[in-house]
């Protein structure tokens, strides 16, 4: 057996013995290959994808789950929710993630108790510790809630590796966290600016920019695009066509990020976990 074959086989280990669950399903490969594994080692009877959709979450997401979701055969379920009604998250502080996470794992464990389900799996991994995500100090809070690829140790270049393995058509995808991402912690969150935003990375990716972020900025908007797409952007005509879609979106200006896309590059003006995050009581 070879190292991947055993990280597969020690993550159904941890999957079967829970029963029954609900898996917090986004469409990304992560929550796919729970789903896929959950599935397989307790009986599609047994599972229950759940996929929150909300004004935080990019239009074509939604898509791809449900997609994915019908593709694996696995029953699936969407339930609607609005995070702008909640002030802490509107406020877009740098513990922004943190309290979206909770009214999300309150809504999904809500949900698994009131219909029989002995936990909500959810997909972070081993790699996700190495970035601010205050987000997991949210998921720790919540007894019911399991991360069996963080649980294995599973690095996100394994995730996709056992995924396509095990056939997943979205092995590749690249990650797309919520659009709430594209804005500066202290610049309060509003519809308009999310939607902009989605509007102008849908935009982009109709030009075939595969891993593009659009950073709202006010007026201006920021570009990071992947560095092996960097070349290709360069010709002058691309240039001219990314600024009028973009600018179709509301924006002023369009400016072109030169270090390129980076996960959690609006990070890099805070620090570290705050204390208060790093020792949160389950409930």
């Amino acid at each position: 057996m070879g190292k991947l074959e055993e990280k597969l086989a020690n993550l159904s280990r941890n999957i079967t013995q829970l029963e029954r669950v609900v898996v917090a399903f986004s469409g990304g490969v992560d929550s796919s290959l729970v789903l896929k594994v959950a599935a397989d080692c307790l009986g599609k009877q047994n599972v229950l994808a759940v996929t929150v959709r909300s004004p935080l979450m990019p239009h074509r997401d939604l898509e791809t789950a449900v997609r994915i979701a019908r593709e694996l055969q696995a029953p699936h379920r969407i339930i609607e929710t609005d995070e702008l009604q909640d002030a802490q998250i509107v406020a877009n502080t740098p513990q922004r993630c943190y309290y979206c996470k909770r009214h999300t794992f309150e809504l999904l464990t809500g949900l698994a108790r009131r219909e029989g389900y002995r936990s909500v799996l959810e997909g972070s991994n081993n790699s996700d510790t190495r970035d601010y995500r205050p987000g997991l100090a949210a998921v720790r809070s919540f007894e019911m809630v399991r991360s069996p690829l963080q649980d294995c140790g599973l690095e996100k270049n394994e995730i996709r590796q056992i995924a396509r393995l095990l056939g997943l058509k979205n092995w590749d995808r690249p990650a797309r966290p919520c659009l709430a991402s594209r804005i500066p912690y202290g610049e309060p969150l509003s519809l308009e600016k999310l939607e902009m935003v989605d509007r102008a990375e849908d935009r982009l990716a109709g030009l075939g920019l595969k891993n593009v972020r659009v950073r709202y900025h006010g007026t201006v908007a920021r570009i990071e695009i992947d560095p092996d797409e960097m070349p290709g952007v360069l010709e002058p005509e691309l240039l001219r066509q990314i600024s009028r879609e973009v600018k179709a979106c509301g924006f002023t200006y369009v400016a072109l990020d030169l270090d390129g896309y980076r996960t959690g590059s609006l990070n890099e003006v805070i620090g570290d976990e705050p204390e208060s995050l790093k020792n949160v009581e389950k409930q």
